[in-house]
């Protein structure tokens, strides 16, 4: 793919983290992989094909309504890679293993770079690094509980 065809990748894939997941077919590779670190320290650290991703999705709007994502940098591109810094801003509604219920309504914001690798015109993998002390910082979490 060209620089320009990657670059044009990374609004539909702002828009995919904003909720939009119909966009799901058309840029994200059927044998999709994410890497990604849970943020609970729980499962294991690979999110794969297009389902997985939109659950992903769908859970971190489930913990935050109106959860909005911009891109701060880029994107940057070449001819196989896309890459983008972000923000993502929101308010806790509930459901976070140790957040205590007095963080629900409290307004988020949290940022992280993506490193997306480019096959076919689509998205085929992919790698998060995001803010996550930030973001438990900010819902008064200061011990993860221990997975079982």
């Amino acid at each position: 793919m060209s620089v320009q065809e990657n670059v044009a990748l990374a609004e539909p894939w702002k828009e995919l983290w904003n909720n939009d997941l119909s966009l799901t077919e058309k840029i994200i590779a059927p044998d999709f992989v994410a890497h990604a670190a849970p943020i609970t320290g729980s499962g294991g650290d690979e999110i794969r094909g297009r389902e997985a991703l939109n659950q992903w999705v769908a859970g971190i709007h489930s913990l935050l309504s109106d959860l909005t994502f911009t891109i701060q940098v880029g994107p940057i591109a070449t001819d196989e890679y896309l890459v983008v810094r972000w923000q993502a801003r929101g308010t806790y509604r509930g459901g976070f293993p140790g957040a205590p219920k007095e963080a629900i309504g409290n307004e988020v914001a949290f940022t992280g770079t993506d490193t997306l690798r480019v096959e076919d015109g689509q998205l085929a993998e992919y790698w998060a690094n995001a803010d996550s002390l930030l973001f438990v910082q900010q819902l008064g979490i200061r011990e993860l509980p221990t997975g079982s």
